[in-house]
């Protein structure tokens, strides 16, 4: 997770800098009048939310729980796409998990906050509370797609008053939680590729997010252009969007804009490699002189694709100085998987 956590007095600089150094990896924006070294100083939190809300995972205020309510309330949109927000008081007693407890991970970082600071961890979704399975959560930790997020709501509701709901799944899986059957048809779980396969009467589609798009395009490509190129090639194979889970590409693209602007649009994490990390993938790929002698790889987009082990299920595809290519790796879920 990109992580930021926000502090706005002298004390609450000291308890940013002991979660900055528990987490291991993050930044720290600090109110100016009591900013100390490695943090940002701000001088407006409305101001500092507006830029940080859409491009951090995670949010982690050391105030108030009111005050952090009142400055995220304008940006708040949707549990899908939320960061997760977490509260932590000014003593560091207690750490409150706020927005995007299931989706977003802020359950998960509130018990890790409150392990290296001290503090209590509060959570209040219900099936937390009640130590019970939640498809929000299982979704998130395993990188599946939620198809209906209202239909998630069902399932929880469901669950959280003492009831039992079906599981179907393509993927190998670790032993169930007792809230789920098999034998249930009234109303499940189906995790699958197929977002139309519906074993249940009323079905909960999860859909992995195992494909790695690899992508190669000579200097200053459109990025309308690029877009336009990846959806309909994944349109013509029955690949929606949701199952993409990063775009894969070689370190000299790294200010590539339209490489960057399709991955950000779709909120997607870029993998970059080096000429040598591709050319020890293993597998058969398209080779081209003219790239490896331009690169020094003979295929950019095959080989980035398959950089972590998966099955090339879209081969080279090239148009207009544009390649890509898609590899679908192996899915298992695990019951027991937390976003951190």
């Amino acid at each position: 997770m990109r992580t930021a956590v926000i502090s706005l007095t002298e004390n609450g600089l000291k308890i940013s800098e002991r979660i900055a150094e528990g987490l291991g990896s993050c930044d720290r924006f600090a109110f100016e009048k009591h900013c100390g070294s490695n943090a940002v100083p701000f001088n407006s939190l409305s101001g500092l939310v507006g830029e940080l809300f859409g491009k951090y995972d995670g949010l982690i205020f050391v105030c108030a729980c009111g005050a952090v309510v009142r400055v995220i309330a304008p940006y708040i949109s949707s549990k899908q796409t939320d960061p997760a927000v977490i509260a932590v008081d000014e003593q560091g007693k207690f750490a409150v998990s706020l927005l995007s407890g299931h989706i977003g991970g802020a359950n998960a970082l509130t018990r890790k906050i409150a392990d290296i600071i001290g503090a209590v961890p509060v959570i209040t979704t219900a099936t937390d509370t009640g130590g019970k399975f939640s498809p929000d959560s299982f979704a998130a930790a395993n990188k599946l797609h939620i198809c209906e997020i209202d239909m998630a709501k069902a399932i929880a509701a469901e669950i959280v008053n003492g009831g039992k709901v079906g599981f179907y799944s393509e993927y190998e899986h670790t032993a169930l939680p007792e809230e789920l059957n098999t034998s249930v048809k009234s109303i499940g779980v189906c995790v699958s590729a197929d977002e139309k396969l519906s074993p249940f009467e009323r079905t909960l589609h999860l859909v992995p997010r195992n494909v790695s798009l690899g992508i190669g395009c000579k200097r200053n490509i459109s990025p309308e252009a690029l877009s336009e190129f990846v959806k309909r090639v994944l349109n013509e194979n029955n690949i929606p969007l949701c199952r993409l889970c990063c775009v894969c590409t070689i370190d000299l693209k790294k200010d590539e804009a339209a490489i960057l602007k399709f991955a950000e649009d779709d909120h997607l994490p870029l993998k970059f490699y080096t000429a040598e990390q591709l050319m020890n993938v293993r597998g058969d790929f398209s080779p081209s002189e003219f790239v490896l002698g331009r690169v020094g790889a003979d295929n950019v987009c095959e080989r980035s694709a398959a950089a972590e082990g998966g099955r090339i299920i879209i081969p080279k595809r090239a148009e207009n100085g544009m390649t890509l290519a898609a590899a679908e790796n192996a899915v298992i879920l695990d019951f027991e998987r937390t976003i951190l």
